[in-house]
C-alpha cells in the first residue's frame, strides 16, 4: 500500500468538494424547476376551432356597425337552410332590436360581443363582468334567452377575460378562418380564403355588414354544401364539457 502524500490529499478533498456542491445545485435546480411547473398558472385560451370526427362547421356574423344588409344575409341563409351564430355588440342591439328579434325568430343562435366593442384585455375584472352581462341582459331582453358564447372584439383576450368569461356563463370563442371580408377585396377573394382552409371543426368569421356580403354568402355556402359541409351554430359544434384546448386553440374532447 502506498502512504498518499498531502498534495494529493488536498486534490481529492477539493474534487469531492466540488462534486459535491455540483450535485446540491442540480437537485436544487430541478426542485425549482418542478416547482415552477406545478405552480405556473395554466395559460387559458379560447376556442378557435373544433376537433371533430364529422364534417361539421360553423358559420358566424360579428354585428357592431350598420344594418344594411342584415335581412339579406338572413334570407340568403334561410333559402339554404343554413343556422348560423351573431355576435351582437350592446349598442347594436339597443340600435336595431327588431333585427335581433328577427334573427332569433329565424332560428339563428345569438353571442355577446361585449358592450361598448373595447380592447377587452385592457380591462379589469368588474369592467369586463359589466361588459358582458349588461350586453347579455338586453340581448335577454328581446329574445328571453341569455347568451353563453362570446366573442372579445378584435379579438383581444388575455387570462383574465377567459377567466371572467367563464365566471359570468361564458364560453369565449374566436376563429380559425377570417374570410377577410373586412378587407373589402371583393367577392372571389372571400370564397376562395373561406374554401381553401375550411376544414371539419373550422369557424368562419364573416361580418354582418361586409361590403360584399350579398354576393360572396350564396356562393361561399354552395361550395362548402357540395363538399360536404353541415354548417351549424356555434353552440352545436363545441363540446360543453369534459375538452381541453391545445396550443392552436383547438377544442379536443377528453375521452373517458
Amino acid at each position: 500500500m502506498t502512504k498518499e502524500g498531502p498534495k494529493y490529499v488536498g486534490y481529492r478533498m477539493i474534487i469531492v468538494f466540488f462534486t459535491v456542491l455540483l450535485a446540491t445545485v442540480v437537485i436544487k435546480t430541478n426542485k425549482e424547476f418542478d416547482s415552477l411547473n406545478v405552480f405556473s398558472p395554466t395559460k387559458e385560451l379560447p376556442i378557435y376551432s373544433v376537433e371533430r370526427k364529422d364534417k361539421k362547421i360553423a358559420i358566424s356574423f360579428d354585428a357592431a356597425y350598420g344594418d344594411e344588409y342584415t335581412i339579406d344575409i338572413l334570407d340568403t341563409l334561410d333559402k339554404y337552410k343554413v343556422k348560423t351564430t351573431f355576435f351582437l355588440v350592446k349598442f347594436w342591439v339597443e340600435n336595431f332590436p327588431n333585427r335581433v328579434e328577427e334573427i332569433h325568430k329565424r332560428g339563428h343562435e345569438i353571442g355577446n360581443h361585449s358592450a361598448t366593442h373595447p380592447n377587452m384585455s385592457r380591462l379589469s375584472p368588474e369592467q369586463i363582468a359589466e361588459e358582458l352581462n349588461s350586453t347579455g341582459d338586453e340581448i335577454a331582453k328581446i329574445t328571453k334567452v341569455k347568451p353563453t358564447l362570446f366573442r372579445p372584439p378584435f379579438g383581444d383576450y388575455n387570462d383574465t377575460l377567459i377567466r371572467e368569461a367563464k365566471k359570468n356563463g361564458y364560453y369565449t370563442i374566436q376563429w380559425d378562418v377570417d374570410s377577410i371580408d373586412w378587407k373589402e377585396l371583393g367577392t372571389q377573394s372571400v370564397v376562395d380564403v373561406v374554401t381553401r382552409n375550411v376544414k371539419p371543426g373550422s369557424i368562419i368569421l364573416f361580418h354582418n355588414n361586409a361590403k360584399y356580403v350579398r354576393e360572396y354568402l350564396p356562393l361561399v355556402l354552395e361550395r362548402l354544401i357540395a363538399d360536404g359541409y353541415e354548417i351549424v351554430p356555434i353552440s352545436e359544434l363545441i363540446h360543453k364539457q369534459d375538452f381541453k384546448i391545445d396550443s392552436t386553440g383547438k377544442q379536443i374532447p377528453i375521452k373517458q
